[in-house]
Parts: C-alpha cells; structure tokens; sequence
C-alpha cells in the first residue's frame, strides 16, 4: 500500500522558487550560437525593419520556424530593449506557465502535495530548465503541447465541449509556433490512448469538432496564406518540405543517432530525479490500469517513439514528453524505500560536484578534444570568479536540507534541488557560455558603430550580428572590408590582412588591398 502523504507545502512557495530559479541571472549568459543566436538575430531584424510578418537572418530569408516567438521575443525587446533579458524572456514565462498548470493539474487529481511536488519536478529538471533560459520556440511549443493535452484530458473526463475547444485554440497557437507537430503529438497521444480505452470513440468525438477546427484555423491559417503568398514555393519547400519532412525522414546538418538514442538523453533531461523514472517504469503495468496514468504514459510513450523514428533527433525532442513524466514521477517519490532516496541524493551530489570542478575540468579535457577551436577555447577559458564560493554555499544548503529532520523527504530534497539548481542557473552556466561564446560577444560589441562592412569567413556565428546590431553575411571580404575569422584558420585565409581585434583566438581582420602586379 502506499504510504500517505505528508502535510503539503505551500503551492505558491514552489511558485515563487521557480520563478526566482527562472529569472534570476537570466541575462547573465552570452547568447549560445548556433539556435540562440539564429532566433534572436531574426528577432531583431524583424525589429528594425519594421516587417512583422516575416523573419529574416544576415538578410536571409528564414523558415525555419513560423512567426509566433518572433512576435513574442521582439514584443519583449521592445519593451525591454535588445539583450540576452528580454529575448530569453518569452521562455522563461512559457515554462513558468506550463510548469505551475501541470501542478495545479495534479493538485487536482492526487492532492495539493503531489501537485507542488509535480511542479518542482518538472520545473527544476534539467532539460525543461534549458529550454525555459533559452531564445528559441521550444519553451513556447512545450507549454503549448502540455495546455492541449490537459485540456483534452478535461474533456475526457467530463465530455465537455468547451476543453476540447479550448485544446484547439492552443492547437493553432502551436501551428504557428512551431508547425504540424503541433497536431501530430497531442492528436497521436489521444487517438492511442482512446484505442487502447475505448476503441477509438473518444479520439473521434475529439476529432469531430467543427467549431474547433474553425477556431484552430482563425488563429493560424492567416499568416500561413500571407506567408505562402508572399514566398510562393520557396515557403513550401523551405518550411513545409525541409524542416518538417526532411527534417524527419533524413538528417539534418548532422544531428543524427540511433533508436536508442533517446533512452540516454532521456535520463540526462530529468536530473536530478531520474532515479523516479525507474520507479514509474517499475510500475507502469500498474499504472497503465489507471485512465489517467494510461493517458500520461501514452502521451510520453508516443513522443518517445515519434522522435526515436526520425532521422533528425536533438535533444529537447524528448522534452515534448518530459511533463506526463514528471507528474508521475512526483506520485512515486512517496512509494520509493530507502535505496530510491540514497540514489537521488547520489544524483544530486554528483551534480553538484560537477559544478564545482567544471572550472578545473575545462583545462584538463583540453588536449582530448578534437576541435581545434573548442580546444583553445577551453585552454583560454576565463576565471571562475565567484563561482567556488557559490558551490561551497549550495553544497552547504543541500547538506542542511539533507540533515534537517523536521521536514519530510519532499520538502528537503526538493530545496537541496533548488540550491544546486541556483548554482548552475547562477554561475555554472554564465560561465560556461562566457567560455564558449564570450569572444563572439565581445568581436560584436567592439564592432557595433564602426562604418565598415563585417562579413563572416567561414563561420555561422549569428549572436555576432546581434551584438553588433548589424547584419553578417558569411562570405570573403572585399578589400578593405572586415572579416571574422577564427586564428586556427588564418593560416587558410588567402588574402592579404591585418588583425584590427583579437579575443581568445577569434580575430576580426582587415583585407588589404591587393599588391599590384
């Protein structure tokens, strides 16, 4: 029998947690090249020309992705101005948003504990915490897919048509952040959970919504007619062809990998509570007796295997179905024994450790590394800072949580997450992106107001133009234009130059003109 859950903490204190674990230090890291620095880039053309119905990257035009979280990021810098702050912004409010419905959704359903719980789970793991700090669409099309999902649970449960419709309102929203998949993972998600539950009627009743499908297309058939007509077959093929069906059916600028493949990213988005993946695995036959449990572990299941079966696989694929996980995850932390709870201590500590001998670890891996820029990157990487002091203060946190008894299991293991959390969001990751991407930070800024042509050779580094507040297109230089070029490349560089800026191997040259004959 399980054993009955403690006292709840206060939901609105978990809340307040994640959005200090959210919004603190947002700005604090450089923009991360290639996805962060791509979409924020696009961001802030479409900004200062003026064309909201369009995105464009180095003049470019881009299709990548439709245009709602460029609407939301360039509403925020306009607001806020244009920084790592305001472009990450959007995200940050997106997973918040999705984080605290799934837990008032499971405060619903298994009580107001597991509710708080369900929340920290999913908003403290790993990877939902990525996405939520970054400038891209996955923070946007992750609290849209889980609003969908949640809605057609409520109808469900109580055959209403007003949830349904509500799941199609977010269905359109999703079609313009993001595209088919939008529909693809909640419609894929129903339709087996209603064939293994009732043959396939609720899926049918769902389907079979006018009013929905109208709502769905009033909100994204518009800018898809304006941006076909605008592009043509250029938009199609662009959009449509290359990054959804290629995109699924081949792979894509190299990120590829075999059907396991997210049976090992899997755990590494749910740290630190992976150890509850094992024991909601252990119990899935159980569960599956349950509708609802059914319903969570299908809609998992489904994005699992959707996303092992494309070509293209990235990581934050799979956070499409981290939620349903973690809301299961949070009812199992009260069944686990004493060797669940050992090991997600165990988890953690060794998070935390990381994090204090990262700063150490960089030089060290140096030599091993095959990049010839990463190498030097990681050779020049700059001081930690404050950064021990910091891991010492968390470690002395989770120690505390560890130790005080007063509280249950939840209570302290979830704020010892949090301190450790903190510490990554607060300084690891500032650190590791001024390691990675400071130079290109620096190259723009120095660079922004100067009256010379700056073009990219041989490179895509798009957080370049941002900072600068300029277009890079990539291509050779002209004579007396700027270039940036990367020092372990010069060698390669087939014109006459002189260095006008130089940071940890990252070089902006000048070509001179050529000596006459």
């Amino acid at each position: 029998m399980q054993r009955s859950e403690p006292m709840a903490p206060r939901f609105w204190a978990v809340a307040l947690a994640l959005v200090l674990l959210y919004l603190w230090q947002l700005g604090a890291a450089p923009l991360f090249d290639v996805d962060e620095g791509a979409f924020s880039e696009a961001t802030r053309e479409l900004l200062s020309s003026g064309d909201w119905g369009h995105t464009t990257l180095n003049g470019a035009d881009r299709f990548d992705k439709p245009i709602l979280v460029y609407w939301l990021q360039a509403a925020s810098m306009a607001v806020f101005g244009v920084n790592e702050w305001a472009t990450r912004l959007p995200s940050a409010l997106c997973v918040l948003a999705a984080t605290l419905a799934a837990g008032r959704f499971a405060a619903r359903h298994w009580g107001p504990t597991t509710g708080a719980l369900a929340a920290l789970v999913l908003g403290s793991g790993l990877g939902l915490l990525a996405i939520g700090r970054a400038s891209t669409a996955d923070g946007l099309l992750n609290a849209l897919l889980v609003a969908i999902l949640l809605a057609l649970w409520q109808f469900v449960e109580s055959g209403e048509r007003k949830p349904l419709r509500w799941a199609y309102f977010w269905c359109g929203l999703g079609l313009l952040a993001k595209g088919p998949v939008a529909l693809v993972v909640p419609g894929g998600a129903l339709l087996l959970w209603s064939l293994f539950s009732d043959r396939g009627r609720t899926a049918l009743r769902a389907a079979w919504e006018p009013l929905g499908w109208l709502i769905a297309l009033a909100v994204a058939l518009p800018w898809y007619l304006y941006a076909l007509n605008r592009h043509g077959q250029a938009f199609i093929d662009g959009f449509f062809m290359r990054h959804n069906v290629e995109r699924f059916t081949g792979t894509l600028e190299g990120h590829g990998g075999g059907f396991v493949y997210y049976l090992v990213v899997l755990p590494l988005l749910l740290l630190p509570w992976s150890p509850l993946l094992v024991a909601v695995l252990a119990r899935a036959r159980t569960l599956w007796r349950e509708p609802l449990a059914r319903f969570l572990l299908v809609w998992a299941g489904f994005v699992f295997a959707l996303f092992s079966a494309s070509g293209t696989k990235l990581p934050h694929y799979m956070l499409y179905g981290v939620a349903p996980l973690a809301l299961l995850m949070a009812r199992q932390l009260w069944a686990i024994g004493r060797f669940g709870r050992a090991a997600l201590w165990s988890v953690l500590a060794l998070q935390l450790a990381l994090a204090t001998v990262l700063p150490n670890l960089l030089p060290v891996l140096a030599p091993q590394v095959k990049n010839a820029w990463v190498r030097g990157l990681f050779e020049t990487a700059p001081d930690a800072g404050l950064l021990p002091l910091w891991s010492v203060l968390a470690g002395a946190l989770a120690l505390a949580a560890l130790l005080l008894r007063r509280f249950d299991f939840g209570q302290r293991f979830g704020a010892a997450v949090l301190a450790v959390a903190l510490l990554w969001v607060g300084a690891v990751i500032p650190w590791m992106s001024d390691t990675l991407q400071g130079p290109f930070k620096a190259a723009g800024v120095w660079a922004r107001g100067r009256p010379e042509t700056i073009v990219q050779w041989q490179m895509h580094q798009p957080s370049f133009a941002y900072y600068r507040g300029i277009t890079a297109v990539q291509r050779d230089p002209a004579a007396g234009e700027l270039a940036l070029v990367k020092r372990h490349r010069l060698g390669d560089f087939p014109y006459p130059h002189e260095i006008v800026f130089e940071q940890r191997g990252l070089l902006i040259v000048r070509r001179l003109a050529e000596p006459q004959p």
